[in-house]
């Protein structure tokens, strides 16, 4: 943590040129500085107490972020902190926690915080790829998947996980197990013992054994085809959460009902701001990240709670939690060819506000 050491710096270029190019790219670099608006008050205080003043750049956080840039560092996440910097017993807390988040307050506080990540470094040039596919009443789905899934890597498998289905779901996956396939997928099948597709993820990625773990929905919706897109970002480290969006490319006329469409723009919104990274779709089913990050998020879950029927907000908490880089994959939507949706509008809006709740608890209001 740099805390207030880039304002003191006469050259903030030369202090971090080639730091980023030798770090782990699981390393965070945080500058936290003083708000340009805060400097009269400052040098009075320094002036009445006789605090001798330090050279400072007062630098704005926007141009802190471009120095990073051009020094080999990605902005990960921006904050501030501290509206009212007085000891105030209960109005000082209260206003510093609930009050400078706020957007238009924000603007406001003591002080800039900028978390940046090393950018450009490659990860593991040759990974396995373990695909969780959680299954319920996707009988008439199961082959047509396992035979579009397309190679990913060298060394790939397909997992599935079914539980609770009133089809014959679990004796199609059996029917593809040693069955060639155009990936080359070694198959395995695994029955839930718990409840929700949460659950599901979490069995499917304790039984993975690939280096990149990625959620595939069995209902074909999002096409398989275009997983690779997944594997190379993470890759490239252009990131380290892979998100698929459907809310970017139209859709087709029966995949998402209008209220459905509606309620994920909203979330997107709000989770955009909880988690201080940009992100559209905060419910599709394809999500990719490092097994190393997922056992990270795994062992902090019981900071959040462990409710998330659809594990999508599990994931998406604990990565903005361990600031890493997510970023929106653009996928494209289909509709249904087989069932019908496992999701209840309403009583599952309920347990997603309740979970936007916490974040906002958790993550932001803190």
């Amino acid at each position: 943590m740099l805390l207030g050491v880039l304002n003191r710096v006469d050259d903030v270029y030369t202090a971090l040129h080639g730091v980023g190019e030798i770090w782990e790219p699981n390393r965070r670099l945080i500058s936290v500085s003083y708000n340009r608006l805060w400097r009269p008050l400052v040098r009075l205080m320094r002036t009445l107490t006789g605090v001798k003043a330090h050279h400072e750049n007062w630098i704005p956080p926007k141009e802190t972020e471009n120095l990073l840039e051009q020094t080999g560092f990605e902005v990960v996440e921006r904050r501030t902190a501290v509206l009212l910097p007085l000891p105030l017993p209960l109005l000082g807390a209260f206003i510093n926690r609930w009050l400078s988040p706020l957007p238009l307050l924000r603007h406001f506080c003591v002080y800039n915080i900028v978390i940046a990540r090393p950018a450009g470094n490659r990860r593991q040039a040759s990974p396995a790829v373990s695909i969780i596919v959680a299954a319920r009443n996707e009988e008439g789905n199961i082959e047509a998947l396992v035979q579009r899934v397309p190679k990913l890597a060298e060394r790939q498998e397909l997992i599935f996980v079914e539980g609770g289905s009133r089809d014959d779901t679990w004796g199609a996956i059996q029917r593809t197990i040693g069955v060639a396939n155009p990936s080359g997928s070694v198959v395995s099948a695994h029955k839930q013992t718990g409840v929700g597709k949460g659950d599901a993820v979490r069995l499917g990625f304790d039984k993975a054994n690939g280096d990149i773990l990625i959620i595939l929905d069995a209902d074909l919706s999002v096409p398989p085809e275009e997983l690779p897109r997944f594997i190379r970002l993470l890759q490239t480290n252009s990131c380290e959460f892979a998100n698929g969006s459907r809310l970017v490319y139209p859709m087709e006329k029966q995949a998402m009902q209008f209220l459905n469409l509606i309620g994920n723009r909203l979330f997107g919104v709000a989770f955009s701001y909880l988690l201080g990274q940009p992100v559209r779709d905060t419910l599709c089913g394809t999500k990719a990240l490092w097994s190393q990050d997922y056992r990270r998020i795994a062992n902090q879950r019981t900071h959040f709670g462990d409710f998330d029927p659809f594990g999508d907000f599990d994931l998406l908490f604990g990565a903005a939690r361990l600031h890493l880089k997510i970023r929106d994959v653009p996928v494209h939507y289909k509709e249904r060819v087989y069932g019908s949706t496992n999701i209840s509008r309403f009583r599952h809006g309920l347990m997603l506000l309740r979970m936007t709740a916490v974040a906002a608890r958790k993550l932001r209001f803190i």
